[in-house]
């Protein structure tokens, strides 16, 4: 036999058997079910104890740190109001409060409360106002309040 002949011969057949095989009908391949989630191991619950400890103790230093630095609860219409407080020590501070018309200087520790002056009430300083030059949040939003009206005014 010829080399060319047996050549085409093979080529003929690889063509045949690759018609005959697409022909055939295809079967779907079964789908594979999920395993199922892995069980939570020591080292899960280990991270997780971690970042729950994490938070709890964020939230007591934030706290403490509340407590330490004087943020005041908001309130209106107490008889004892804190006027001004200033830090003398790490754990003395000078706290100046208002008492029914009487300011009072008093003296903290951290085991004890003195009084070290008592003087008539004074006019505080008065608040920032949303318009003054120490408040520039409040007048940029003035001024684009004004811009925004004019550009409405000028609109058809």
């Amino acid at each position: 036999m010829n080399l060319a002949r047996v050549s085409s011969l093979l080529a003929l057949g690889l063509h045949a058997a690759h018609a005959v095989h697409a022909a055939l009908p295809t079967v779907p391949t079964p789908v594979r079910e999920a395993a199922p989630p892995a069980a939570v191991g020591g080292a899960g619950l280990l991270q997780a104890g971690f970042g729950m400890a994490a938070v709890v103790g964020l939230i007591f230093l934030c706290a403490w740190l509340a407590r330490r630095f004087g943020l005041q609860r908001l309130g209106g219409g107490q008889v004892v109001k804190v006027v001004s407080t200033a830090m003398v020590g790490p754990r003395e501070r000078v706290v100046v409060v208002d008492v029914a018309g009487q300011w009072l200087v008093l003296g903290v520790t951290g085991s004890q409360v003195r009084t070290l002056h008592t003087l008539p009430a004074q006019a505080t300083p008065a608040a920032v106002t949303p318009m003054s030059p120490q408040n520039p949040v409040g007048l940029f939003a003035q001024k684009l309040r004004d811009s925004l009206a004019g550009k409405a005014r000028t609109a058809p």
